[in-house]
């Protein structure tokens, strides 16, 4: 559910601090500032009113120049839900129609794209870690509790929850579910 009031601000960004381990303060820390940037453009693009949303559009341009200059990041407003969390600097690739659940650990080189030409992407359930190089291709869903290993090209829907995927094409390679990578505090155990 994308944020749509200050109080769901504060918990987003709370949760996303949480999730990267973070301190309060920001200085210093690309990823945190960009995370912040990104709730702030979802805020006041889905709070204000047509003629005051121009202010998430100058948090959208600064969001995704702090972006590239992070190391390529392009992923846009709505697509993740509370605890983000951004492991390194590197590419990031997430389509604008890709819906990704709570707690979602994302590292480098990662693309969540459509394909055939197609404008929808996948749905991602909760507590998904998603390795070094990654791509999650096409209109699929992928359910809770998965880690998906690293370069895995995930081209077909997973439902079942708690469970590893690998390869290409991915296919499911254990039981073991995402909770290893992820902050224990988020996880609802």
């Amino acid at each position: 559910m994308p944020i749509q009031s200050k109080a769901d601000l504060k918990y987003y960004l709370e949760q996303d601090r949480i999730a990267l381990k973070r301190r309060q303060s920001f200085f210093h820390d690309d990823i945190w500032k960009f995370e912040i940037l990104l709730r702030k453009a979802e805020y006041f693009c889905n709070c204000y009113p047509k003629p005051f949303n121009k202010i998430g559009s100058v948090y959208k341009r600064r969001m995704f120049r702090l972006g590239q200059k992070c190391g390529g990041f392009n992923i846009h407003i709505n697509c993740f839900g509370p605890g983000l969390s951004i492991a390194h600097f590197g590419p990031i690739v997430v389509n604008t129609s890709a819906r990704i659940g709570k707690n979602c650990r994302i590292h480098e080189g990662v693309t969540i794209g459509a394909t055939g030409g197609s404008s929808q992407a996948a749905t991602i359930g909760d507590n998904v870690f998603i390795a070094t190089g990654a791509k999650v291709i096409g209109n699929i869903t992928i359910g809770s509790d998965i880690a998906i290993g690293a370069n895995a090209v995930v081209t077909r829907d997973f439902t079942e929850t708690g469970i590893t995927l690998g390869g290409v094409p991915a296919k499911k390679i254990s039981n073991h579910n995402s909770h290893d990578f992820l902050a224990k505090e988020l996880l609802n155990l």
